[in-house]
């Protein structure tokens, strides 16, 4: 395996890449306690070019590491927060009269960032949602009939709380699937809860985003975001990822299964995935470790077996279980 290992190292040098990541990791350490398969999550995405949605309870630092993440990076970050009265072109941006020229501009909204994080996502009502359909698909804007494109890098970290339902709006699923990963972000165990507290005596009221360096530039990301594309998938890989979706088209628990959409991005994280081990070639493990955050926001279970406490992911496992691991 050893030697494998070299002759592909050869082919496509991932050493930069993974040594930027290790850098990230690190920043991020000074601050995130545990929190390693979020934090990977995060990187894969950012790797594969999508978006991320993450789910927890208040408190467990989803906006934070969102926020240092992108401190880590030498881009432009935004941050929106949604509410119940948010309108379009708060987030879009909108036509402003100019006196002198007697003619309407376009002021740029908060969307026009490169990692945009959106505080509470599922409380904006279904006009707002709607208007992130284009910009987190297509990468531009349509205003009064002009097209504005959107820089590359481009990402939105979305944020959204399960417990607190009021005044909540249930993301449309059109929506959901342009999201590369759910990631659902729990509590501490006890050994992290103390080094939590540890951490935070320990920096002395100084601000977390004061101790994070940048390591990445916007130029180096983008050239990442190409060499992960060149990351090798055999073609069995790719039946296993296929077989794997079409199976959960057609099960008996589920009343909506993964889209095209799915697929493309479990080939995507799995490339990503790849990358960040320091693999230019996918393994059967990218794809199981990528399938959990790829399909549990895209599959919807039967009302049936919703009421009987089955969880999609319970649903992925059986899927992965019933698939042959391609040899």
């Amino acid at each position: 395996m050893e030697n494998n290992d070299m002759q592909f190292d050869n082919r496509i040098d991932l050493t930069a890449l993974k040594s930027a990541v290790e850098k990230i990791k690190q920043e991020l350490g000074k601050i995130i306690v545990g929190q390693n398969d979020f934090i990977d999550l995060l990187l894969v995405a950012l790797l594969a070019d999508g978006h991320v949605l993450i789910e927890g309870v208040p408190g467990v630092a989803k906006t934070i590491t969102a926020k240092l993440l992108a401190k880590t990076i030498k881009t432009d970050f935004s941050r929106i927060q949604f509410t119940p009265d948010l309108m379009p072109s708060d987030v879009l941006g909108t036509s402003v009269l100019n006196m002198k020229t007697s003619e309407f501009e376009f002021k740029n909204g908060p969307i026009f960032s490169n990692l945009v994080l959106i505080d509470e996502i599922n409380r904006a009502p279904a006009k707002t949602q709607a208007a992130l359909f284009e910009v987190m698909e297509e990468r531009q804007v349509t205003i009064d009939g002009n097209t504005y494109k959107l820089g590359n890098p481009f990402m939105v970290l979305g944020t959204q709380n399960p417990i607190d339902q009021e005044g909540t709006y249930a993301l449309p699923e059109a929506q959901l699937d342009r999201f590369i990963f759910k990631i659902n972000v729990g509590y501490p165990n006890l050994e992290e809860e103390v080094l939590i507290l540890k951490t935070h005596n320990d920096r002395k009221g100084t601000l977390p985003q004061n101790l994070i360096t940048p390591v990445l530039t916007e130029k180096e990301l983008v050239e990442y975001k190409a060499k992960v594309q060149e990351i090798l998938i055999e073609d069995k890989i790719l039946l296993y990822i296929a077989q794997i979706i079409t199976k959960t088209r057609n099960h008996p628990h589920l009343y909506l299964g993964g889209s095209p959409r799915a697929s493309i991005a479990v080939l995507n994280a799995s490339k990503a995935f790849a990358a960040i081990n320091g693999r230019d070639f996918v393994i059967p493990e990218d794809i199981k470790k990528v399938l959990y955050p790829v399909l549990r926001h895209r599959l919807i279970l039967t009302p049936e077996r919703e009421m009987e406490g089955m969880t999609t992911d319970k649903v992925i496992e059986m899927v992965v279980q019933s698939v042959e691991v391609p040899r």
